[in-house]
Formats: structure tokens, sequence, C-alpha cells
């Protein structure tokens, strides 16, 4: 009787299998043809790849997995993720997602109480790579290398193909194993009014003043010209101000990712070295030959947060914007700036992330054309004079998965499988049609992008182009993201309110980083712990050859331009300019 019982439990649970998996293809078809299109795979690969996902959610669903929880900062990529990509995922795979969306500094620091506690708040978390040095060398953080080799093969999708992703190299610790995945990415480049900069009465005058032609600038100087010029000499366009420059500069987190998104180092204050320098990176901070130790960031210890070049990145960015953005730019944070040069008033922006793309193409907008093509084009980023070739350009944001050691293993499991659902190469090229924030080299190279690049303003051409490699996150120089982050909008918003000079303010700010990384070493961390190198004269370590460099005897070289019809042929080459 026993025996005859289970047999028909056997039964009903395989008919129940069959209707669920049933179900799930009808959904995935569902998805496939609606939502998942355009993809750079078939719709057969697609369906192929949807039932392996299937199949890996039955297993975790058999342990009594229903939900799980993550959590992400609010951009266009991952509100599509919450509302759209979420859904599909349950309707697909049986499993519900709650996927959370917070700002940037509330992941941040929702994810250093986690650390501190050994008590996941999520099952699976988005922040930026800018956190892999701290997520090496405190070990709380699961290593995916190891994961997909291990625990979670069974839930790792062959067809992941990680080489395609363009950023895991950023996600990479020291000890070659992968910590992130990127689900994510966007640069800060260098944005301008392609209309404007086209008028023959302006290069006209431009060039009568400054002696060489109106351009993308290739270093600050020009930067500095092409400012002033609109601000003070052009004044309004259409009856309208026109500013040369914009920025935000209030006391707030963000006013520290300004900075910290690599600012220095677009000035020249680290060493070369990609995807940062070495031993000194862009936030100024030594490490010993190691590569990994971090022996100090003021310059009596050999780093360079308060150097000559730092001090002319800090000093540059305070006079550009009191002298050439609009008055209310001082009281501004990040999310309320961003939105500015939509608005037309602004003809040049050195420091614009990608992200802001596609609100930027939006139809009726004053920067847009009546056929929907930009005004606007994006470059790569001016150098300051101190920057050399083979240094790091500028700053590229990658938001990518991360796992707690010790987390519920099912549940983790199943925030993989999500995470690689979201990144997938069935959903990816609709995601970054979406939200423009490409991680696959697949997506970026797709016929698609290829026949609308235009509508882009460079997008395409800069991630096709070998310009790339050179904008890089937060490197792993960084021993302890939360801590030290926390250090620079304080510091910085001092000097941009005039209480200190911007020497002051990076002297203080290398010091208060130099205590942090004490309190650390005396700590102790599972990897690579900062030992930090005794105080000495800070003369003896500035130098012409290597970071911390000495102080130039000029500061602006003559404005240098490039025609951006030029610099996109350059690209198509298969060089950098």
């Amino acid at each position: 009787m026993k025996m005859r019982y289970t047999a028909l439990a056997l039964a009903l649970a395989a008919t129940f299998t069959m209707q669920g998996a049933s179900a799930g293809e009808a959904e995935a078809k569902k998805w496939i043809d609606a939502e998942f299109q355009p993809s750079t795979l078939s719709k057969d690969k697609q369906m192929e790849e949807m039932k392996w996902f299937m199949a890996a959610a039955d297993k975790l669903k058999a342990k009594g997995v229903k939900e799980i929880s993550v959590v992400s900062e609010t951009l266009t990529t991952h509100e599509y993720e919450s509302k759209t990509l979420a859904r599909a995922f349950e309707e697909i795979t049986g499993i519900k997602v709650k996927h959370d969306l917070i700002q940037e500094g509330d992941v941040v620091e929702k994810l250093q109480t986690s650390m501190q506690s050994g008590k996941s708040i999520y099952d699976g978390w988005v922040s930026d790579s800018d956190l892999i040095g701290t997520h090496y060398r405190y070990g709380k953080i699961m290593s995916l290398t190891e994961y997909m080799a291990g625990a979670g093969k069974e839930f790792t999708n062959p067809g992941i193909d990680l080489k395609d992703y363009i950023g895991t190299s950023f996600t990479t610790a020291p000890d070659g194993q992968m910590y992130q995945l990127p689900d994510q990415q966007f640069a800060n480049l260098y944005w301008f009014r392609a209309d404007l900069f086209d008028r023959k009465d302006l290069q006209e005058k431009f060039k009568a003043k400054y002696g060489y032609d109106l351009g993308v600038p290739l270093n600050w100087s020009a930067y500095e010209d092409i400012a002033e010029f609109f601000s003070v000499d052009v004044k309004t366009i259409d009856g309208k101000p026109i500013y040369g420059h914009m920025d935000y500069g209030k006391k707030d987190p963000s006013l520290g990712w300004r900075f910290t998104d690599a600012w220095l180092s677009m000035a020249g204050a680290a060493d070369k070295g990609i995807p940062n320098g070495q031993p000194i990176d862009e936030w100024g901070i030594r490490v010993a030959e190691d590569k990994c130790t971090p022996t100090g960031a003021s310059v009596s210890r050999g780093g360079a947060t308060n150097s000559p070049a730092a001090v002319y990145a800090l000093t540059k960015y305070i006079d550009w914007m009191k002298k050439y953005a609009p008055k209310e730019a001082m009281g501004m944070t990040f999310g309320e700036s961003g939105p500015v040069p939509a608005q037309g008033q602004i003809a040049q922006q050195i420091f614009w992330y990608t992200a802001f793309t596609a609100d930027m193409t939006k139809p009726g907008l004053p920067v847009v054309n009546a056929d929907g093509s930009p005004k606007w084009r994006m470059a790569p980023g001016p150098n300051g004079p101190y920057w050399k070739q083979g240094m790091q350009n500028g700053y590229q944001d990658v938001g990518s998965w991360s796992f707690f050691k010790g987390h519920d293993a099912d549940k983790t499991a199943a925030a993989w499988l999500y995470a690689q659902f979201i990144t997938a190469k069935t959903t990816s090229l609709k995601k970054s049609i979406t939200g423009l924030t490409f991680i696959r080299d697949s997506d970026i190279r797709s016929e698609y992008f290829t026949q609308n690049a235009s509508k882009y303003g460079g997008l395409i051409e800069f991630y096709r182009s070998p310009a790339r490699v050179a904008w890089t996150p937060t490197g792993t120089n960084v021993p302890d993201y939360p801590k030290l982050a926390q250090l620079w909008w304080k510091n910085v918003a001092e000097a941009v309110t005039g209480e200190k000079t911007p020497q002051k303010a990076m002297d203080n700010l290398a010091d208060e980083m130099d205590n942090v990384m004490a309190r650390l070493e005396r700590a102790g961390m599972a990897h690579c712990a900062p030992k930090l190198t005794p105080k000495g004269d800070p003369a003896k370590y500035l130098s012409d050859d290597h970071a911390p460099w000495k102080k130039l005897a000029n500061e602006k070289p003559k404005g240098e331009t490039i025609a951006y019809d030029k610099l996109l042929g350059a690209w198509k080459e298969g060089r950098v300019r």
C-alpha cells in the first residue's frame, strides 16, 4: 500500500512539474516575443536560456525558496530591472523578487551595516565596483570565482559568457578572484553643444580671441578658454543666458563622488597605470611594492592627496564653478544638477555622466532636434597639465552584484540566478537600449546600435573605441571605501565655501585618510591591511618622474582642441585620438 501511495505521489509531482514547466515556457515565450527584443540571441536560443533558468529555479523552489530581496541605487537601468525584469523573472521562474531602489549613499550605508553586523540585510546587492578593495580586504563578500566553480556551479548559467562582460577587470581583486558581477556601467565624459560649436560666427570670434579653433578641448586650458568664451563673450543665445560650464557644489555626500570619481587623476595627480595608477592611485593613496598594502595618502608619507596636482584640481573646480556656471550650481547636489544641461543653457560640461544619456534624448527638449537627433555630443574629457600618456583618463561606474558569505545558501543561489537573469544575453540588449549602461561587448557591437548610433551623441563610438579602457572605477588601493569616501565631501565643501584654502582642505583630507588607515592597520583586515609609512619631509617625495608630482611652473599651457569628426575617425580606426 505504501509503495502505491509513493508511486501516486511521484506521478502527481511529475504532473505538477510538467504543468509548472509548461506555464513557465508559455510565460517565457510571451516575454521573449514582446519585451526581450531585440537580442543578440535568436528566439530559439533565448528560449533555451530561459529553460535553464526555469530548471535551476525549480531546484530552489523545491527547497522552499519563494521570494528574495535585493537592492540597488536609483538609476534608469535599475528602475527597468525593478519594474519590468523582476516581474519577468517571477513569471518565468516562479520566484518573486523584491527589488528595492534607494539612493547610492543609502546602499553603501546599509552594506556597511551588514558588514559590521555579519548579517546581510538583503539576499543580493548591486553596489559600485569602487568597493572591490573593501570586499577583498574584509573577507565578508564571497568570491564569485570560487562560487561558480563550487557551491554555485549548478546555479551558474552555462551561457553566462564572462568574457563578454566589459567590466570584470574592475571587479577582480589582487588575488585574481572576481568578487562582483557587473550589472550596469557608465563613464564620466565631456559633454558639449555641437550645434553651437559648429556655428561659423562663434568659431570666428573664438579663434580671433584665443588663436586656435573652437572644438573638443584636449586640455584643461582649452576647456577654461571655452568656458570663458561662452559665459563672458557670448553671454546669450536666442535671448537666453548661456553658460560655459556646469557643476554642483552643495555640502552633500554627492560632492564626494565629484572628486573620488577620478577628478584628481583627470588633472594628472596619480601615477601612470591602467586601470589605476601604480603605486599611487586617483585618490592619492600609495601602496607598497606588493601592489596591495596601502602606505599613506599624504605627501609626507609618499602619497598624493594633498600634492600640487591635487590642489590644482580642487582649485580649478572651484574657480570654474564660481566664474562660468549658473550661480545656482553652488547650492546643487549631483541629482539636482544632472538635468540642467538638457534645459538648453549650458554650452559644455567637463564632468558629465553618460548615465544621463537616456534622459538627454527625449523629444521636445531644447537640446534635441525636431527629428529626434541630439544637438549635443560627448567626447573624452580633457586632460589637466599634470596628466601624462598612460594615466587613467577618467572614471567609469560599474554597478555590480555582490553576495555575503554565510548568508542563507538557497536565498543566495536564487539572488545569483536573478543577477544572471537581468544581465543575460536574452535580456541585456533591451536593457542596454533602455538605460544605455552597457555591460556586454556583444550588445555594444550589435546591429541595433550600429543602425542607431547617431541617436546617442557619440556614446556608441566611445564604447566601441580603444579609449574606453582608460575610464576606470575606484581601484584596489582604497582599503575601506565607505569609511574613506565620506571624508571627501566635508573637506571639499570647506574649500567651496571659502572656510579653508584648497591646500588646507586637501591637507586635512589627507591627514584624515591617514588616520582612518592607521585605525584599519591597528584593527587588522583579512588581506592587505594598511601599513603606514612614517611621516617625513614632503619635499623628498615630490618628483618630476612620478607621483606625487612637483608643482609645475606653468599650470596653463596653450589650449588645444580637436574637431569632433576627426576624433570619431580616430575611434573608428582603433586609435584613442
